[in-house]
């Protein structure tokens, strides 16, 4: 799978990735209750492309997964008992990971996180940062396969699922000689 940013002109394939992800996560256990045009919505991927933030991986001509990586976070992350006291900027936020199941059980949900971590270590970030809907226990198991550490679990507006509970957390980079 080769990763790098999304350009402007792939805006509309970026924008049926996620559709036909969502499609495919329909009634799935785990399922992170992204609605289509709502979470990721057409103004956040295209923010995001044109910011340089959105990143796909593609295999061959297909999207095979994708994800936001920024410094933008949820107002609710500022009350959170994190481990280290960072400043905006010294950390980045991995956002809408997500991976087509057509493509799954490939290790390509482990690439775009190590890609992701990579990114936060050549800009000097001291940590990377992320929330996952309560009980999504793939996405929690993937993330703590990297060293990220539960923080704790707070309720959070999105667009897509309302005031829910999320579970945050933190891989802290000062320590990682491997990334």
């Amino acid at each position: 799978m080769q990763i790098r940013k999304a350009r402007t002109e792939e805006y509309h394939e970026v924008r049926r990735f996620y559709h036909s992800l969502i499609d495919a996560i329909q009634g799935a256990m785990y399922h992170p209750k992204w609605q289509k045009d709502i979470y990721p919505a057409p103004e956040d991927l295209q923010s995001a492309i044109g910011e340089g933030t959105l990143y796909i991986g593609r295999c061959g001509d297909r999207i095979a997964g994708a994800m936001v990586v920024n410094q933008k976070y949820n107002e609710e992350y500022r009350q959170a008992a994190w481990p280290a006291e960072l400043k905006d900027g010294e950390f980045l936020v991995i956002h809408m990971l997500g991976v087509h199941r057509d493509f799954a059980r490939r290790g390509y949900a482990k690439q775009l996180v190590q890609y992701a971590i990579g990114l936060a270590v050549k800009d000097g970030k001291k940590a990377v940062r992320l929330d996952v809907l309560q009980g999504n226990l793939p996405a929690i198991r993937l993330y703590e396969s990297f060293g990220f550490v539960y923080v704790e679990t707070v309720t959070m507006f999105y667009e897509d699922t309302g005031w829910m509970e999320f579970e945050l957390f933190e891989l802290q980079l000062a320590e990682q000689n491997m990334y």
